[in-house]
């Protein structure tokens, strides 16, 4: 489910806490590296419900509003399009969703007050009232404003991703690219085939999994010490006051390049750049590009990294 970048990100991010415990058994960070995973898996099934469970909240409103003593024209008669929302009634058929809830109980259940306050900013939107005044009434028109509503606006509402972060710590940086992959599931529902369409996994295959379990352990070894190659290639700076993230970038690199033969250096060094432009500062960027070029000199001169990765 997750892309490389990420699963190297989670990796990074186990590492980091565990090393800040004492206890740093392997079976441990990979217990925790799993958990992390599964969390963002579990964020995915969250967003693919959140539709549900705003059309929930819309079947409320009116029926509220049916019930008042003395209703109005418009509530007697209510717009009734993003009720009968056609794609989401085919999220709701869709078995592996139903058996995933099912099992684990994983709902918007406790957040009825975070529902209600994206409900309403939702229908005070253009792209809303654009959708339930439409003359086109179709699958293709129902499901182009579900897509939109997650892709578009949800993204735009601050409080939510603050939300997310409340509720667990390991969403703080998750929050877009489960929208993202979310809407990738959405887009496969064709008005026909709900029930089966198919939900991602927490791995992309077999290969991803094997991938960030041998990343993780050879990560965990630093079988070529990061602080003395640090220190062999370190004018004027002190290995032992390189930043713990800094370390660990240093220390993935290094495990990747030499346990993934067949992945060019250039690819393993530009997701690392790119990961601590993120998680570290602007110095440490420069800095932890300019150790890794030359460790990775030393490293091919003692064929630890192969000629053919550096093409």
């Amino acid at each position: 489910m997750l892309s490389r970048r990420l699963l190297r990100v989670k990796v990074m991010q186990v590492v980091y806490s565990h090393q800040q415990q004492t206890d740093n058994s392997y079976n441990g960070i990979e217990k925790e590296l799993y958990h992390s995973i599964g969390k963002s898996h579990e964020l995915y099934h969250l967003m693919l419900q959140l539709p549900m469970e705003l059309r929930r909240m819309a079947e409320k409103r009116i029926e509220a509003g049916k019930s008042k003593i003395n209703p109005t024209q418009e509530e007697l008669n209510p717009n009734l399009r993003f009720v009968h929302n056609r794609l989401i009634f085919e999220i709701e058929r869709n078995q592996q969703l139903a058996d995933y809830i099912e099992a684990t109980k994983v709902t918007w259940a406790d957040d009825s007050e975070l529902i209600k306050i994206i409900f309403n900013k939702m229908i005070a939107s253009e792209a809303y009232k654009e959708y339930m005044n439409a003359e086109e009434d179709s699958f293709e028109n129902d499901a182009h404003f579900v897509i939109k509503f997650i892709t578009k606006l949800l993204p735009e509402y601050e409080f939510f991703f603050d939300a997310l972060e409340l509720k667990s710590i390991y969403w703080n940086d998750e929050a877009e690219f489960a929208i993202s992959i979310a809407a990738k599931t959405l887009k496969q529902f064709d008005g026909h085939n709900g029930h089966e369409v198919p939900l991602i996994g927490m791995f992309k295959d077999a290969d991803d999994e094997t991938f960030v379990k041998k990343l993780l352990r050879a990560t965990v070894e630093d079988k070529f010490n990061t602080i003395s190659l640090i220190q062999e290639f370190s004018k004027n700076w002190d290995a032992n006051r390189v930043s713990t993230i800094d370390n660990i970038i240093i220390r993935m690199a290094i495990a990747e390049m030499t346990s993934f033969h067949e992945l060019p250096i250039r690819i393993t060094l530009n997701e690392y750049i790119e990961i601590a432009k993120y998680y570290s500062t602007n110095k440490s960027n420069n800095y932890i590009n300019g150790i890794l070029q030359k460790i990775v000199t030393k490293l091919v001169e003692e064929k630890h990294i192969l000629p053919a990765q550096l093409a």
